[in-house]
C-alpha cells in the first residue's frame, strides 16, 4: 500500500504558475530537456489579437539582474522553521508569531499556510541611501565558503553587502532584492489586503515601477506623504529639505477600501427648525477656472433680494447652474445679508452617503509622530537608545486603525526592525479590548556592532531588541490598561530541513548508502520542530493553538481541535490507530519508521479508513 510522504519544502511555484497556464491553454505545452515546458511564442500569439512578429518594444522596468530575481522568488526551498520555546512567551495559546531569518525564505515558507490570508503588510525596507546594507540572494552551495569568507555571510547565514552609490549596479541590486520579496508578499495578500512601503525619495520612482507590475497599475491604492522630522533639514546646500518620507501603498484587488475618519457630526445643527434636520453650512465654490469648465462659471442671484454674487474667476462652483436654481427653489442655498458675502449650501445630515471620510497626507500632520518619537518611545521601553531611526508608533497606528480594523486581521511585517509593528498591534487590540488583530514579524538576526551600546547592554543581533521591545510593551500595556488581550508571541528560526538529504535526493544514493538512514530525520531534531514544518507543508498557520495529549501511551500533539493529529512516537500500532480514530482527526501524521512493523504501518492506514474515513494520513 502507498501511504503519502509529505514533500517538506516550500512550494513549487513554477509547477504551480505552469499548471494554471495548461488549463488555461493546453496548446502551449511541450516538452523540453526536463521535461513539460511552456511554448512562450505560442502563449504570445494566444494573448493577441493580432499577428505577433518576433519581439517589440514595450513599456516595462528593466535592470541587470530583474530575470535572476524572477527566478530566485520562484525556487523552492527546503528549509523550515524551529520553534524557540524558551524566547517564546505563552507558546501554545498565543496566536503572534515572530520568526528570525532571512526573509526571502520566511516568505516562501509561508506560502502555503498564510495564501491570501493577510490584511496587511507593512515594511520599512533599506532606503538605498548608499550607505545601507543589502540581501544578496545566491543560493549557489559552492559559494558559501566564498560568501563566508567575504564577509557576506556570519555565523547567522546572513548575505547582506553594502551598496554604495559608487558601485555599477547601485539600482540594480535594490531592485533585484525587492523584486522577489514582493512578489511573495503579494500571495499573502487577502483580496481586500494593502500592502504599505516606507521610502525615501532614493527609489520611490523604482518602488512604484517594480510595484506596478507585481501589484497592477491599476491597484495603486495611494502615496501617503509623512513629515519624519520636526525641523528643517539645513544640511543639503541646495537649501531643499528633504524632512518627509513617503509610503505607498498597493492593494491585492480594487475591493480593498480604507476604514475611514468619523465625519465631525458636531457641526451639524438646525437653528431654523428645518423639517428636514440637522444641517451644515457647506462652501459652493468649485475647483475649475472658466476655460476649463466654462458651465460653472455664472452669477447667481438671490431671489427675494436680487443681488447677485459672481463666481471666483479661478474657482467656479461646484455644481452646474441648473443645480443651483433647482436648490433655490427647495431653500437649500443660503444666502448672505450683504452683497459682498457668498453663497453656500445647506448640506442635512440624513443625505450624508457614508459618515466617514478619506485622507491623503500627513506631511503638515503632528498626530503621527516623527521619527524623533520613535527614537523616545523605544529608548523609554528598553532603557537605551539601541536601535536606529524606529518608526512613530502613532504612524503604524493610524495605518493598521484604516487597514487591519475586522476581527482576525493578520498584520505581517518581514523588516521588522525593533517590533514596532508588533507594539502597535498590542496597543490597538488593548484599545478594542479584544484581540481582533494577530502579528507575524521577521527579522534577520543581523549581527550587532561590539562597539554598541546595545552590544554592552547585552543584545547580540536585531531579533534580540525586537523580541525585548514585545515583552516589555506587552507587560506596560497590560499594566496600564488591564486588557484581557493576547500578549504573547511564538518565536520560530530559520535553520536547515530536519530531514536528511536522503529524504528529498533517494535516488542518489545507493541501496548500501541508503541503509544507513534507518532514520531520515536529523538527530538534533525534536517533535516541536517536526511538528512546525508539517504544519509548514500541510499548510496550516502557525499560530493556530496547539495541545499536547498522550494517547495509548504515545505523546501526540493536537492542533486546533481535530485539524491535525501528530505522533513522532516509535511503535505505532493498529491500538493506537483505534484509539486516535475515535476522535476523527482531519489529518494524522507520524514518521516513516515509527511503526512497529511494516504489517502495522498497512493495518494502521486501512483502519483510519474505516473508522475515521474523513481522516487523511500522511508520513515524514
Amino acid at each position: 500500500m502507498i501511504i503519502d510522504k509529505l514533500d517538506m519544502q516550500s512550494p513549487d511555484l513554477v509547477n504551480q504558475n505552469m499548471i494554471k497556464l495548461a488549463e488555461l491553454f493546453p496548446n502551449c505545452v511541450t516538452e523540453g530537456n526536463e521535461g513539460k515546458a511552456i511554448d512562450f511564442d505560442l502563449l504570445r500569439q494566444e494573448l493577441n489579437h493580432a499577428v505577433i512578429e518576433g519581439n517589440k518594444e514595450r513599456y516595462r522596468l528593466e535592470w541587470p539582474g530583474k530575470k535572476e530575481a524572477i527566478v530566485t522568488s520562484n525556487l523552492p526551498i527546503t528549509k523550515t522553521l524551529r520553534p524557540i520555546r524558551e524566547d517564546s512567551v505563552d507558546f501554545d495559546t498565543t496566536e503572534n508569531i515572530y520568526i528570525e531569518g532571512d526573509n526571502l525564505e520566511v516568505l516562501k515558507l509561508l506560502q502555503e499556510s498564510y495564501h491570501g490570508k493577510v490584511k496587511m503588510i507593512y515594511i520599512d525596507p533599506p532606503y538605498n541611501t548608499g550607505s545601507d546594507f543589502i540581501y544578496k540572494d545566491n543560493f549557489s552551495k559552492d559559494l558559501h565558503d566564498e560568501l563566508f569568507e567575504s564577509g557576506q555571510k556570519d555565523e547567522y547565514n546572513q548575505r547582506l553587502i553594502s551598496n554604495p552609490e559608487t558601485t555599477g549596479r547601485y539600482h540594480s541590486d535594490w531592485l533585484t532584492m525587492m523584486y522577489p520579496r514582493l512578489k511573495l508578499a503579494r500571495n499573502l495578500l487577502k483580496e481586500d489586503g494593502i500592502i504599505c512601503i516606507s521610502i525615501d525619495d532614493n527609489e520611490v520612482h523604482n518602488l512604484r515601477k517594480i510595484c506596478d507590475e507585481i501589484f497592477g497599475e491599476t491597484n495603486l491604492f495611494g502615496v501617503f506623504q509623512w513629515r519624519r522630522r520636526q525641523t528643517t533639514d539645513n544640511r543639503n546646500q541646495t537649501r531643499v529639505s528633504f524632512d518627509h518620507e513617503y509610503i505607498i501603498a498597493y492593494s491585492k484587488t480594487i475591493s480593498a477600501k480604507l476604514k475611514g475618519r468619523d465625519i465631525d457630526i458636531n457641526k451639524y445643527k438646525n437653528p431654523d427648525n428645518d423639517s428636514r434636520g440637522l444641517w451644515a453650512s457647506i462652501d459652493l465654490s468649485g475647483l475649475a477656472t472658466a476655460t476649463q469648465r466654462p458651465n460653472l462659471h455664472f452669477d447667481i442671484i438671490d431671489p427675494e433680494t436680487g443681488y447677485s454674487y459672481p463666481p471666483n474667476p479661478n474657482r467656479g462652483w461646484s455644481k452646474s447652474k441648473e443645480t443651483i436654481n433647482r436648490m433655490i427653489s427647495e431653500k437649500r442655498i443660503l444666502f448672505p445679508t450683504k452683497p459682498t458675502g457668498r453663497p453656500r449650501e445647506k448640506k442635512f445630515l440624513s443625505e450624508l452617503q457614508s459618515s466617514v471620510t478619506g485622507f491623503s497626507t500627513w506631511l503638515d500632520s503632528e498626530s503621527t509622530g516623527f521619527n524623533t518619537d520613535g527614537t523616545r518611545e523605544l529608548t523609554e521601553l528598553i532603557g537605551g537608545k539601541f536601535f536606529d531611526f524606529p518608526k512613530s508608533l502613532r504612524l503604524l497606528s493610524t495605518f493598521m486603525e484604516q487597514i487591519a480594523y475586522e476581527h482576525g486581521d493578520i498584520v505581517l511585517d518581514f523588516y521588522s526592525g525593533s517590533a514596532t509593528s508588533a507594539n502597535a498591534v498590542i496597543n490597538l487590540n488593548a484599545k478594542d479590548k479584544s484581540n481582533k488583530r494577530k502579528y507575524i514579524m521577521v527579522q534577520l538576526p543581523e549581527a550587532i556592532d561590539e562597539k554598541s551600546e546595545a552590544y554592552k547592554a547585552g543584545y547580540k543581533n536585531i531579533c534580540e531588541i525586537g523580541k525585548e521591545r514585545i515583552r516589555r510593551a506587552a507587560k506596560k500595556i497590560k499594566e496600564e490598561t488591564g486588557a484581557d488581550i493576547d500578549y504573547g508571541f511564538r518565536v520560530y528560526r530559520l535553520d536547515e530541513s530536519n530531514m536528511q538529504d536522503v529524504y528529498y535526493t533517494p535516488q542518489e544514493y545507493t541501496q548500501k548508502s541508503l541503509d544507513l538512514f534507518s532514520d531520515n530525520v536529523k538527530s538534533d531534531r525534536t517533535a516541536d520542530d517536526l511538528l512546525a514544518q508539517v504544519m509548514l507543508d500541510w499548510g496550516l498557520p502557525l499560530s493556530l493553538k496547539i495541545e499536547r495529549l498522550e494517547i495509548a501511551g504515545k505523546e501526540v500533539f493536537k492542533v486546533a481541535e481535530n485539524s491535525l493529529y501528530a505522533c513522532f512516537d516509535k511503535g505505532i500500532d493498529e491500538e493506537f490507530a483505534k484509539e486516535i480514530s475515535k476522535d476523527q482527526p482531519l489529518r494524522v501524521v507520524f514518521r516513516d519508521n515509527g511503526f512497529k512493523d511494516d504489517t502495522a504501518k498497512v493495518n494502521v492506514k486501512q483502519l483510519l479508513k474505516q473508522l475515521s474515513p474523513e481522516t487523511e494520513m500522511k508520513v515524514i
